[in-house]
């Protein structure tokens, strides 16, 4: 593996893990065993390995969403979306538990996340017309479908937020990619109420796979 990638996994690895803020140039150095210069010969600051990692994880999350559009979708392929897009949050959670933060030290990647964002709600949107189309969820306007998708997206960049806050009394929690997945409950709950007769059994035993398990509220 070049130095440069061997870089780039380093950094997601320890921001992962300790959270950006704590992880300095010299960390990611010291980690690789490499000098900061031989560092800075392939990144000039810590913002650009931010943004290249930021990169790798839109081109990922672009990839799931690639809707087919030769055949009908089907429930396989929307596990599959939910399964994948949760499993892209958990590799590169880093960025969502800090998201306001890291968008405010860079211009770049406040621009190119707007767009990463538009580009994931309209997949989001052709999702639910595929669903539509395939007998899944009940035909909705256009109007109706776009809330729908920003819910959706809403619910899935904001359940790691959520987790974070249910579990602050708890002083050894720690996330899980379980837990994070939990999150697709949510997601299948908001189209409970468009699934049609035909698929509504099949789609809530789905979701129940999913059902969270929130910690109990503290004796007063």
């Amino acid at each position: 593996m070049k130095t440069r990638d061997k870089i780039l996994l380093s950094s997601l690895e320890l921001f992962n893990e300790r959270g950006e803020r704590n992880i300095t140039t010299n960390h990611i150095a010291a980690h690789l065993a490499i000098s900061p210069g031989n560092l800075y010969y392939h990144f000039r600051n810590k913002s650009d390995i931010i943004y290249e990692i930021f990169q790798e994880y839109e081109n990922l999350v672009d990839y799931y969403l690639d809707i087919p559009e030769d055949r009908a979708i089907t429930l396989e392929d929307l596990t599959f979306y939910l399964e994948s897009v949760f499993d892209g949050l958990w590799s590169y959670r880093f960025f969502h538990r800090d998201l306001e933060y890291l968008l405010d030290s860079d211009p770049r990647l406040r621009r190119d996340y707007r767009e990463f964002t538009n580009r994931c709600l309209a997949a989001i949107n052709r999702i639910f017309g595929k669903l539509a189309e395939a007998g899944i969820i009940e035909p909705q306007p256009e109007e109706l479908r776009s809330a729908m998708s920003l819910n959706v997206w809403l619910v899935i960049t904001n359940w790691m937020a959520f987790l974070k806050t249910a579990h602050a009394s708890e002083e050894s929690a720690s996330l899980t990619l379980t837990e994070l997945k939990q999150g697709i409950y949510q997601v299948l709950t908001l189209e409970i109420p468009y699934l049609t007769p035909e698929y509504r059994e099949r789609v809530m035993v789905l979701r129940e796979k999913y059902r969270p398990v929130l910690p109990e509220a503290a004796p007063a």
